[in-house]
């Protein structure tokens, strides 16, 4: 914890905010691409800090959030059949299908089982070899570069019975998405320290040019945080659109190379349809020819699964931040993390469930 302290200093905390307030003189819309720096702003009550004029707003940055209901529906498919275990992180657990979430199926008898790491799932292959295990692949860039090396210990152990249903999504993509929509608010991105600490920040110095919108690396602890938000301010007010990276001591340009090496040999970029959002082109990683064998949409024939989000739950205006939580007519009632319409309730990193959390205020609970 003592390396910590001096992120989260009480002192250091009011000394950033009030150079905010002093910096800001027009209205700015902010967006935090990760659930975990959500959580912080909300835990610690950043927002409350800042000045009324500039407005933070919640991004597609939570993984179980932006997992498309179908591939949620295909991952129920699986985990019913009766020769499967399906291995998965626990958070996956209680997003909800059209019908039901793996963790209702899990007590009516299916062979779901939590885990920690991919490698837990290759394991339980190697001791299962009558069983198909399945492992539910969720994440951004920071979890691929461990689902590749279980990928290739698969591979290198012969195993024929271990696959991944895989739905990774990349970051930037989004970002592309969000500042070419017409209804786009965002002036100013807070890039996830912990996806940037894989890729580097090179890959956003091509947004910050091409939409002349500056893009600042945040950690997670409340100073790194108003750091991130003072540094995009000024740039607003300056009219500069540039990359920084107050970061430093986590993320560099170039990265990791040796996982971005680890991911590039097991995934090639693909289409990806991201839950409330729809389809975005080169959003995805998926599965490599040459690891087609262990690609468990493949294996289990799953394609032509398809489904639509349900209408009541605005999670899409929600991930592209365009409303908040409690804009919802449900919040708090209808969807609570004990029944939830959507993704961003049930996830320990969604927005939704930080606002029932921290700003429950004034809902009726139901």
């Amino acid at each position: 914890m003592k390396h910590l302290d001096e992120y989260r200093d009480a002192a250091s905390v009011q000394t950033l905010a009030d150079a905010i307030h002093k910096a800001t003189t027009q209205p700015w819309v902010l967006m935090e691409l990760c659930g975990g720096q959500t959580h912080t702003i909300l835990r610690c009550g950043l927002d409350s800090l800042l000045p009324a004029h500039l407005e933070i707003v919640h991004g597609p940055g939570c993984p179980v959030c932006v997992t498309a209901l179908e591939t949620v529906e295909k991952a129920l498919a699986i985990a019913s059949l009766p020769n499967v275990i399906f291995a998965s992180y626990g958070d996956m657990l209680r997003v909800p299908g059209i019908h039901t979430d793996l963790l209702s199926l899990r007590a009516r008898g299916a062979d779901i089982r939590i885990v920690y790491s991919p490698q837990d799932a290759v394991r339980l292959a190697q001791a299962n070899p009558d069983r198909e295990v399945v492992f539910f692949a969720i994440g951004f860039e920071t979890t691929a570069p461990a689902h590749a090396l279980a990928v290739q210990q698969a591979h290198a152990l012969a195993l024929t019975n271990f696959s991944l249903l895989v739905s990774h999504v990349l970051v930037p993509p989004a970002m592309r998405a969000i500042l070419g929509s017409p209804q786009n608010r965002v002036q100013g991105f807070i890039a996830p320290g912990h996806v940037c600490a894989i890729t580097g920040y090179e890959p956003y110095e091509d947004l910050a040019r091409r939409h002349h919108v500056p893009i600042v690396v945040g950690g997670f602890e409340p100073v790194d945080l108003l750091e991130a938000i003072l540094l995009l301010v000024q740039q607003l007010e300056s009219g500069r659109a540039e990359v920084e990276n107050p970061y430093a001591r986590v993320v560099s340009r170039e990265g990791n190379r040796h996982a971005r090496r680890a991911t590039e040999l097991v995934f090639e970029t693909t289409h990806r349809k991201w839950r409330g959002i729809g389809e975005l082109p080169d959003s995805g990683l998926c599965l490599r020819p040459q690891y087609a064998q262990f690609d468990a949409e493949q294996r289990f024939a799953l394609a032509h699964i398809q489904a639509d989000e349900p209408p009541e739950c605005i999670s899409a205006q929600v991930l592209q931040g365009l409303k908040k939580p409690t804009d919802c007519s449900a919040f708090g009632t209808r969807c609570q993390p004990e029944s939830p319409l959507g993704a961003p309730m049930v996830s320990n990193e969604g927005a939704c469930s930080a606002y029932y959390r921290y700003r429950r205020q004034g809902v009726e609970s139901a």
